[in-house]
C-alpha cells in the first residue's frame, strides 16, 4: 500500500460511521496510548544514567572538538571559553577577538558583512555571556564589553544583508553603506531576551534593556531601558561592593 492510499485510509478510520471504522480508530488510539508501567526506582537510575552519559559525551566533544574548533577561528585565543550545547555557526570574512571566561551557546550566529573592502570585527571583552539563538551580524564593528550579559533571541544587527529598493533587493544586491553601523555594548550591560539593536548605537555601561525592545538610539550609562523603540524609564544606582 503506498503512502497516499495510507493517509486515505486513515482519514476514513477517523471520519466513517461505519462499525469497522470506529472499531479500527479505537483499537488504535489504545495501541497509541500504550504506558510503560512506572517502577520508580528503575526509571530514576535509567534517568540518572541517561544524564551522565549525555554529558559526558557533551563535555568531551566540547573539549577536545568544538572548542578548538572556534578557537582556530579566533584571532587570539582566549583562556576558559565555554561552549554550551555544540559550534556555534560563524558566516563570512571576519575577524573576532574574544577575551577570557566568555560562554556561548552553540545556537549563536555570527557574521560578517561580505560587502566592502574592511574586513569586519567583532570584539568580545572578559566574561561574557551569551545565550541561546542570538545572532550577531557585523557590518563593520561590533564592541561587546567586559561583564555583558546577552539573553536568548537576540539580534544585533550591524548590517540588514538587503538594499532597502525592491527592485534591487530582487537582483540580489546587498545593502549600502548608508544601512551599515557599528554597535558597541559597553562593560556590564544586559540585554534582556529578545532585545534587537539597531546599527549605529552604543549602550551605556551597566544599562539593561528589558525584554522585547528594540534599541534605535544611544542610550545612556546606568538606566533600564524598555519599549520599542528603547527609551529610558529610569536611572539605576550603582550598588558599592567595596
Amino acid at each position: 500500500m503506498n503512502t497516499f492510499n495510507i493517509h486515505h485510509a486513515k482519514q476514513w478510520a477517523k471520519t466513517s460511521d461505519s462499525f469497522l471504522a470506529q472499531l479500527i480508530n479505537k483499537l488504535w488510539f489504545k495501541i497509541k496510548t500504550i504506558e510503560m508501567p512506572n517502577i520508580p526506582f528503575v526509571f530514576k537510575l535509567l534517568y540518572f544514567i541517561h544524564v551522565v552519559f549525555k554529558q559526558t559525551i557533551a563535555d568531551v566533544l566540547r573539549i577536545t572538538y568544538y572548542t578548538p574548533l572556534l578557537k582556530s577561528r579566533l584571532k587570539n585565543t582566549p583562556k576558559q571559553l565555554y561552549l554550551y550545547g555544540g559550534l556555534p555557526v560563524v558566516i563570512g570574512s571576519l575577524d573576532i577577538v574574544m577575551g577570557d571566561k566568555v560562554r556561548l551557546a552553540a545556537m549563536t550566529t555570527i557574521s560578517g558583512r561580505a560587502v566592502g573592502h574592511n574586513i569586519p570585527q567583532l570584539i568580545i571583552g572578559d566574561n561574557v555571556g551569551i545565550a541561546w539563538r542570538t545572532s550577531i551580524s557585523v557590518g563593520k564593528t561590533i564592541t561587546i564589553g567586559n561583564n555583558v550579559r546577552i539573553a536568548g533571541d537576540c539580534y544585533l544587527a550591524g548590517y540588514p544583508g538587503h538594499p532597502v529598493n525592491s527592485k534591487l533587493r530582487a537582483l540580489g544586491k546587498p545593502d549600502i553603506e548608508e544601512q551599515v553601523g557599528d554597535i558597541t555594548l559597553e562593560d556590564d550591560v544586559w540585554l534582556a531576551t529578545g532585545v534587537k539593536v539597531m546599527p549605529g548605537v552604543t549602550i551605556g555601561r551597566g544599562t539593561i534593556v528589558a525584554a522585547g525592545s528594540i534599541v534605535t538610539k544611544d542610550l545612556p550609562c546606568f538606566v533600564l531601558a524598555a519599549g520599542v523603540p528603547a527609551r529610558v524609564l529610569k536611572s539605576i544606582k550603582e550598588e558599592s561592593h567595596d
